[in-house]
């Protein structure tokens, strides 16, 4: 069973009202990245490749900064610390005006007992302007049966900057 929004809302700081939907909570643009190295994703092991800050900039039209961004792949940081209650996992979704601006964002499942500051991967088919702080993403929490918890490489992730 999907939770209401106002429950998702009790696991995700900081959050301001209009983040709270029906039945989750958007999540807001941190940071954006560029994958510069290659990665290694092996049977005994991974690897993140290296990777770049995008320049946020301001043109002179726009109030906040923001990124313009290319065709590509881009690692989109959230802005917000997740924290997976023990008994739900977490389901990310991009919000609709990506799609609608040709850009996907790619998600992963997010475990319970994950608590981190998470990321997405970012399609970008038509140049667009992401703002610094635009909802990006809505973050969903379902009952989730199941044994331990997570306890991987990325928990606790961005929480020590």
């Amino acid at each position: 069973m999907f939770r209401a929004g106002a429950f998702v809302a009790e696991h995700i700081e900081p959050i301001d009202d209009e983040q709270v939907q029906p039945n989750g909570v958007d999540l807001t643009l941190g940071a954006v990245l560029e994958q510069t190295e290659s990665g290694v994703v092996g049977v005994d092991g991974k690897r993140v490749g290296e990777r770049e800050a995008v320049s946020a900039d301001r043109p002179d039209d726009a109030d906040t900064d923001g990124y313009a961004l290319d065709p590509g792949g881009y690692i989109l940081q959230y802005a917000e610390t997740i924290s997976i209650p023990d008994d739900h996992v977490g389901f990310l979704y991009p919000r609709s005006t990506l799609m609608r601006n040709s850009c996907m964002l790619n998600t992963a499942v997010w475990d319970a007992g994950y608590e981190g500051k998470g990321e997405g991967l970012l399609q970008v088919h038509h140049p667009v302007r992401l703002e610094a702080g635009a909802r990006v993403a809505q973050l969903v929490l379902a009952a989730a049966e199941h044994e331990g918890v997570y306890d991987g490489t990325y928990q606790r992730e961005r929480l020590e900057e």
